[in-house]
């Protein structure tokens, strides 16, 4: 438990204890007048049970006036996540309409805006290199404007989207050497990461880039955004097909603890934000005891000073 004014509680306990001792001399000189009388003492302890309730009501107001409040863990979503954008050619496709890329900005924003305030958005735009459109920050307008900046180029890399996702979060460069050597980046447990992409990988390292991801903490949920069905998007003057590809996007999940959300129309993309869950943290938080503890003073003065008048037909 914590106190806001310690002082108004030295003060108030003071103020008690002298009601306290107050009222026992005043018990003993009243007993012993009685006894000088030759009357007899009745009631015992019962006699001076008004006056204890209302002495007790005071010293509890005297800790309401402290202002206590008790830590209490709450649960919050928190942390840091990046949306990894795929913004290869494929992602002209029109399968979803109007086509994958500005139906997966369209997700991705509604994302953002279904987070609080206690989560810090990041964005990745990713074709065969990956390039950090807005840092993680709480201000979720940033992480807006890179979403609407994104433009098609390129071809896919998966493992290029993970690792750029992984260098937003720690905020060093992080890669896979040429010899599948995975580096230790350390532990990012409160960080997620949202990929939307076609899953057309175009090679590398795409299973030990999810590894490290894996071992640092780092969940990636992959959003599936096309059709297996497919359709032609042209690039350079030529039409190729292009559909969507699933077992990529799946085994980046499995392995990184995250989940494959397949969006194969605009619908289901929409409400991509409620089927992915971002990490849980508990926060410790006051919660103010003051107003609880004044009731419990009020109730305790009010029944001492009823008995004290029932008794003796006085107040004091």
């Amino acid at each position: 438990m914590t106190l806001s004014s310690p002082l108004l509680l030295a003060a108030g306990l003071l103020v008690t204890a002298a009601l306290a001792w107050a009222a026992v001399v005043s018990a003993r000189r009243r007993t012993a007048m009685l006894a000088a009388a030759g009357a007899a003492v009745t009631g015992g302890r019962r006699a001076y049970l008004g006056a204890g309730l209302t002495i007790a009501g005071v010293g509890v107001l005297a800790i309401a006036t402290a202002g206590p409040a008790a830590m209490v863990p709450v649960p919050r979503t928190a942390g840091t996540v990046i949306l990894a954008i795929d913004v290869s050619n494929s992602m002209g496709a029109g399968d979803v309409a109007p086509n994958r890329l500005a139906a997966a900005q369209r997700a991705a924003r509604a994302f953002v805006a279904a987070q609080p305030d206690s989560v810090d958005i990041g964005v990745v735009a990713f074709e065969r290199g990956a390039l950090t459109t807005a840092r993680p920050d709480a201000d979720h307008s940033v992480a807006l404007k890179a979403i609407d900046r994104l433009r098609l180029t390129g071809g896919t890399s998966l493992d290029t989207a993970i690792t750029g996702a992984l260098s937003a979060i720690t905020g060093k460069q992080v890669a896979v050497g040429r010899d599948g050597e995975a580096p230790d980046i350390g532990y990012w447990p409160s960080a997620t990461v949202v990929m939307f992409s076609d899953g057309q990988n175009q090679g590398g390292e795409v299973e030990r880039a999810a590894e490290v991801a894996q071992r640092a903490g780092v969940h990636i949920h992959t959003v599936g955004v096309g059709t297996t069905a497919g359709a032609t998007v042209k690039v350079d003057g030529y039409h190729l097909q292009t559909s969507l590809e699933e077992e990529p996007l799946t085994v980046i999940a499995q392995t990184t603890g995250g989940a494959y959300h397949p969006a194969s129309d605009t619908a289901r993309l929409d409400g991509i934000a409620d089927t992915i869950d971002l990490r849980l943290t508990a926060s410790d938080e006051p919660l103010p005891l003051a107003g609880g503890l004044i009731g419990l003073a009020l109730v305790l003065i009010t029944a001492g000073a009823a008995l004290t008048v029932l008794r003796s037909g006085r107040v004091i």
